[in-house]
């Protein structure tokens, strides 16, 4: 059996196309295909679906296409309910995708190891795996998702062909075809490069500075940066003469990545999450965020690490992203993207993630090395070694994790996002997130749920800009249940946030939920700090004393300072100041303070929980 999805999504048996109807039908084959063995949440593809408004019966549809796709594909292929949603296994048929990322990394080896005439062949068979627009046939939110990161693949297998062919000297074969790419990718820098050299070695030297000029003027009336260092690279290799010469085939020596070269051919990972269309605010934080990791000519040796820290739905992925899209120019070797979190919550293991990174970095592993955390990170860092890359590796729950993820060379750049600081990140350029201001509050309001809506109900916004606490997630939450529903107005949403105890339950659109945002952070505490976590909500939303936790729980004070440490650590309380005899004083985010409280029954839920001796120790503590 053959599946497709670079192009419109299908799936064939013996050349027979199964008979797949309806886009929804074709996007769920396509969420669980480009998952890749991992599991697929039903909030995800509720979003793939449907957007942020789906309907009341989305459940009972949903299950209804897992069961039709059971039925069509077989029993040679598996799709198994694994909470919080499901995961398919192909077994040995074949998707396009796989095979197209294979060649492609075949092609990049051969190029980076001098052998033109075979990464030529191998990348012209990755670029025919392609059929078409990918996802053509599924919902407009899948194809916004994951289309443009395909595409992106597609368009960096093509420039690296390109290299091929003009390392072989078929410099007048690709003119006409670069010349097209040029006009349709005005921005993209290897593309100019390499039509400049097809030009010059062409004898049309005059086009060639004409093209310089040109795309020069097109960045900086666009993006407002100046051309790139491989673009200037390939104008001064124009200027001496020197780019009229074919590099020579390699057998050994590989050109280390960070030199630059007109016909470079080392992979570009771009596998950033496609960055926020309407993000609002933050300028303070963006400025020290693209300062930290801008290359900096007078510490060029030193690593350049920046952490963002902040409880959970403040916006940490939102910004970090945001930020990286933004010094994309500085990093030319490429951008890659980790979640160090998985769909349940839980921590990814090291071994998982450098499996993903390596993957994106196109690298071949031998037979047994993806159990072997050692080879992982030799590997790894053997890789990304000596390459001006940016990683961003968000939600990071320890050191331990983060450890082995981290380049032991100064040129890649890391960025890390967390809910606390990380001792492993040292020396890190840290920017510590606080819910925002009442101001940008409202401006993130306005550009989830559009601008007129806002302004045509400015009472309302005020109310429920207030109710958020200056929670981004909350804000967009609101801000899309506003904008997904034209006869739901703003008032209405505000008189429902009013009511505390309804509250957590209205900010919920999709797979965006703030409680749920908020759970990992409380099942990270030890067990006795997240017993103790939901009494505390009782006193109340000023702030509070060791002292008062003391007595609350009826424990030493030592050990309720030690308690609301450890939960100021998960962002789950802040400290405020200190009270008049200087000792810290804690506070609750309102929202986090209401979350607390909905966990029912307090202790005795959470002594349930626990493992029976951890109960018994409790309860017989308890007065």
């Amino acid at each position: 059996m053959e599946f497709r999805v670079l192009g419109p999504v299908e799936v064939r048996d013996r050349e027979r196309r199964a008979p797949l109807s309806g886009a929804k039908l074709h996007t769920v084959l396509a969420a669980f295909l480009l998952a890749r063995g991992e599991v697929v949440s039903d909030d995800r593809l509720s979003r793939l679906l449907w957007g942020w408004a789906p309907p009341a019966t989305a459940n009972a549809q949903l299950y209804t296409y897992i069961s039709r796709l059971r039925k069509i594909l077989g029993d040679g292929v598996l799709i198994d309910r694994m909470p919080p949603g499901y995961v398919m296994s192909i077994g040995n048929s074949r998707l396009d995708l796989t095979e197209f990322e294979e060649f492609d990394c075949q092609g990049r080896e051969a190029l980076l190891a001098g052998d033109f005439e075979k990464a030529g062949e191998f990348l012209r068979n990755a670029l025919a795996c392609w059929s078409g627009r990918p996802l053509a046939n599924t919902t407009e939110h899948l194809f916004d998702a994951e289309a443009p990161c395909l595409a992106e693949a597609r368009v960096a297998t093509l420039e690296h062909r390109i290299a091929a062919d003009l390392a072989l000297g078929r410099h007048e074969q690709v003119t006409v075809e670069l010349t097209g790419l040029v006009a349709e990718f005005p921005l993209r820098e290897r593309f100019r490069s390499q039509l400049m050299t097809a030009l010059c070695r062409s004898g049309r030297q005059a086009e060639a500075i004409h093209l310089y000029h040109h795309g020069r003027e097109v960045l900086a009336e666009e993006l407002g940066v100046d051309p790139g260092e491989e673009l200037q690279s390939t104008y001064q290799s124009l200027l001496d003469g020197s780019l009229v010469r074919l590099p020579q085939p390699r057998t050994s020596a590989v050109r280390r990545p960070a030199e630059p070269s007109s016909d470079s051919a080392y992979g570009a990972p771009a596998t950033l999450p496609p960055d926020t269309v309407d993000f609002t605010g933050r300028e303070r934080e963006l400025d020290v965020l693209y300062r930290a990791l801008a290359p900096d000519a007078t510490a060029a040796d030193r690593p350049r690490r920046v952490l963002v820290t902040g409880m959970a739905g403040v916006g940490k992925t939102a910004l970090a992203v945001h930020a990286a899209h933004r010094c994309k120019q500085h990093f030319p070797d490429g951008q890659l993207y980790a979640d160090l979190r998985g769909p349940d919550g839980t921590a990814q293991p090291a071994e998982r993630v450098l499996l993903h990174l390596l993957r994106a970095l196109g690298r071949p592993l031998d037979a047994g090395a993806a159990d072997d955390l050692e080879e992982l990170v030799r590997l790894y860092r053997e890789r990304i070694g000596g390459r001006r890359l940016l990683v961003l590796l968000d939600n990071a729950e320890s050191a331990a994790q983060l450890g082995p993820l981290l380049p032991n060379t100064p040129e890649p750049a890391v960025l890390v996002t967390g809910r606390t600081a990380l001792p492993t990140v040292a020396g890190a350029h840290t920017v510590a997130l606080d819910p925002l201001a009442a101001g940008p509050a409202l401006e993130m309001l306005a550009a989830a749920a559009g601008p007129d809506r806002i302004a045509a109900a400015p009472g309302a916004a005020a109310a429920i800009v207030e109710h958020c606490a200056g929670l981004p997630l909350a804000l967009r939450i609101a801000g899309t249940r506003i904008a997904a529903r034209p006869h739901f107005a703003p008032d209405r949403l505000a008189r429902r946030l009013a009511d505390p105890a309804a509250r957590l339950r209205e900010l919920h659109s999709g797979d965006l939920d703030v409680h749920a945002a908020l759970l990992p952070s409380w099942r990270a505490l030890e067990p006795e700090a997240r017993r103790a976590f939901p009494a505390l909500a009782g006193l109340g939303p000023e702030p509070f004393a060791a002292l008062e936790a003391a007595v609350l729980l009826d424990v030493p004070e030592q050990d309720a300072e030690l308690l609301l440490e450890a939960m100021a650590d998960t962002a789950l309380l802040e400290v405020s100041g200190a009270d008049e005899w200087g000792r810290p004083c804690y506070l609750f985010h309102p929202l986090v303070r209401l979350f607390a409280l909905s966990l029912a029954d307090g202790r005795e839920r959470a002594d349930r929980e626990e493992a029976p001796a951890e109960r018994n120790r409790w309860l017989t503590a308890r007065p």
